[in-house]
């Protein structure tokens, strides 16, 4: 992975770009039931944002969730957790969503004690 420096009006933004060059943002994860979950960060490599309809943050929901109920699964999962990751994103009235891809530059997921995905969140979005 690549930081790339990105020269804006007033402040330089730093982003990070990955495998084919897919612009990632740091990722926050408050879903500590999420079988990818390690240490608020995430071990999937990239997540999937829904809320196509989506008006608030509520409306939104990590659609790559998946509930921690056992071993058996954790050994599925990578353990190598990212503060950066790819983020896919269905919210098309979010200011951050360009072309389906996340562009915040930091992205925040929310969710405590969820058991389905309907009931995580994120609370980055931004309506237009």
């Amino acid at each position: 992975m690549n930081i790339k420096k990105e020269n804006g009006h007033t402040d330089t933004v730093l982003f990070a770009i990955g495998k084919g060059g897919k612009r990632m943002a740091e990722l926050k994860c408050y879903v500590d039931n999420c079988a990818y979950n390690k240490s608020e960060c995430c071990c999937k490599g990239d997540i999937l944002v829904g809320g196509k309809h989506a008006c608030c943050d509520d409306d939104t929901c990590c659609e790559s969730f998946a509930e921690s109920k056992t071993d058996r699964f954790t050994n599925a999962v990578n353990n190598h957790p990212s503060s950066v990751i790819s983020i896919d994103c269905e919210a098309v009235k979010c200011v951050y969503n360009s072309n389906y891809k996340c562009t915040a530059e930091h992205v925040d997921i929310k969710g405590c004690g969820a058991c389905d995905c309907r009931e995580t969140a994120c609370s980055t979005f931004r309506e237009q």
